[in-house]
């Protein structure tokens, strides 16, 4: 579900009809936002609470009492004196006492080693207009230590500065890495250009929120949507049951997305996995890809059509010297299948063969250059925003589901809620990272999932599996590469599991 920010008032306002109280919502949440801390930085270090004057800021003073216990130290700045402040968090504040050290200009304070997170508790998303003078310096100060000195921002609900439906920033507005969106997914931290300031989205649910008016076509992908879509295991299954995946992919100088897609399928959870090559790539391909992988030389993508398979891959690293047996592979095999890279690029060349793809089962999964590739079939849609987008691409093509990568990836099917991904970090900008969710898409279809559903676990369970890296290896972003990814899916399949955000 996603609300409006009166929709949300509205909610809240019926809560406390019902005798629920702001304090009690206000330490479940603050409780919630401390957890989005553990998860995002684990190694305790220097928390900066930057407060406004309102509700928002008790809140993050509720998440900083919970983490000195894990040894956090805490630092505040305040955009007015504690007396200024609203009830709830001036006696949190002062409940606090002299654990918090009252900060006269954070991008001067000489912080001891180790990580630093800021928490915005600036405002909230009852905030309309410009910030006032006094919380832009603070919002200055926190996007100064997020780029200096390499801080964590966490946002509380929603970044200081952005507009709660439109999306729309305002100069200075906080630049997030992750956002700790409390009860319900507000509009406009959806909105194209939005995830510049909003970055990760964390939901921490209140139950006594949890019952809203709303758009109802849309849905941001959480554990609590996926973990019904993962299949569960039967104890008597066999490899046949866990699904036959085809891979058509790889060419000379492109191998390597041949090998990343089929780890993508293994780890996944595919039975089987063929990757399915011309003689002159088998050598080399034959001696990379994992050894639970199939290689078989075929003399004519079109043999495929022949072939039995629960699932196919189609595109990464394939080349364009058998466009036209990739083609009629599109255009006649019924089997589903995620289209990718080459293989769009070559729809993109042949809209003919696109319309006719449009009511097979098909996932294409291009990225904005692909689909810019895609848009010279379609000018009067460029400049459209990508939830229109995506809908109006699939809108009279009821076999298709369009997922458009991105740092906000959205997907679209014709009669299902337009779906955005929550996980990741701009660490993924780099090659490779396309190549795995084709396998790990590929793999689901091939359990029997839908192309909806198949296209909603691979994005968010990439992006995990990247969160996963960074925390699990204690490696900085920048490093992360695409078979880092593979290697951590497992993990981020268990986080999955046990709900974690």
């Amino acid at each position: 579900m996603i609300v409006t920010c009166r929709q949300m008032q509205q909610c809240e306002e019926a809560a406390f009809a019902r005798g629920v109280s702001a304090a009690a919502l206000m330490e479940e949440a603050g409780c919630g936002i401390a957890k989005v801390v553990r998860q995002f930085a684990p190694r305790a270090g220097s928390l900066v609470l930057f407060l406004g004057k309102g509700n928002n800021a008790g809140d993050a003073l509720v998440a900083a009492r919970e983490l000195v216990a894990d040894g956090w130290q805490l630092y505040a700045r305040l955009s007015a004196e504690p007396s200024a402040m609203k009830p709830l968090p001036r006696e949190h504040l002062a409940a606090l006492g002299s654990l918090v050290r009252l900060l006269e200009d954070a991008t001067a304070f000489d912080f001891p080693a180790g990580p630093i997170v800021s928490l915005d508790g600036l405002l909230g998303i009852g905030a309309q207009g410009p910030m006032k003078p006094e919380l832009q310096v603070l919002a200055r100060e926190m996007n100064t230590l997020r780029t200096q000195r390499h801080a964590v921002t966490v946002a509380m609900d929603i970044p200081s500065g952005l507009d709660g439906d439109h999306g729309d920033a305002s100069e200075d507005a906080v630049e997030a890495d992750v956002t700790a969106v409390v009860a319900q997914i507000k509009a406009g931290l959806l909105e194209d250009g939005a995830d510049h300031y909003v970055g990760r989205i964390a939901q921490v649910p209140l139950p006594d929120l949890s019952h809203t008016d709303g758009d109802a076509q849309a849905e941001v992908l959480t554990p609590r949507l996926l973990r019904s879509w993962l299949p569960r295991r039967a104890n008597d299954m066999h490899k046949g049951d866990a699904g036959r995946v085809g891979i058509l992919a790889g060419s000379r100088g492109f191998f390597g997305a041949a090998e990343l897609a089929c780890r993508g399928a293994i780890r996944a959870g595919a039975g089987l996995v063929t990757l399915l090559v011309k003689e002159e790539a088998y050598p080399l391909l034959a001696a990379r890809v994992p050894a639970e992988v199939m290689v078989k030389v075929i003399d004519d993508y079109r043999d495929v059509l022949e072939m039995r398979f629960d699932a196919l891959a189609i595109g990464p690293g394939l080349g364009f010297e058998h466009e036209k047996e990739v083609l009629e592979v599109l255009k006649k095999k019924k089997t589903p299948a995620v289209v990718d890279a080459d293989a769009l690029t070559m729809l993109a060349q042949h809209p003919e063969v696109m319309d006719a793809t449009g009511r097979l089962p098909r996932l294409m999964t291009p990225h904005p250059g692909e689909m810019d590739r895609l848009l010279r079939n379609f000018p009067g849609w460029h400049g459209m925003g990508r939830r229109k987008l995506v809908e109006a691409l699939t809108e009279n093509a009821p076999g298709r589901t369009l997922l458009l990568k991105g740092t906000r990836t959205v997907i679209a099917t014709p009669g299902q809620p337009t779906l955005f991904n929550s996980t990741g970090h701009p660490g993924m900008a780099s090659g490779g990272m396309g190549d795995v969710l084709t396998g790990v898409c590929a793999a689901f279809v091939a359990q029997r999932l839908t192309l909806h559903q198949a296209a909603g676990l691979g994005a968010w369970l990439c992006g995990r599996a990247a969160e996963r890296f960074v925390i699990e290896e204690e490696s900085a972003m920048e490093s992360v590469g695409a078979s880092d990814v593979t290697a951590h899916l497992g993990g981020a399949l268990r986080d999955l599991k046990e709900g974690r955000f």
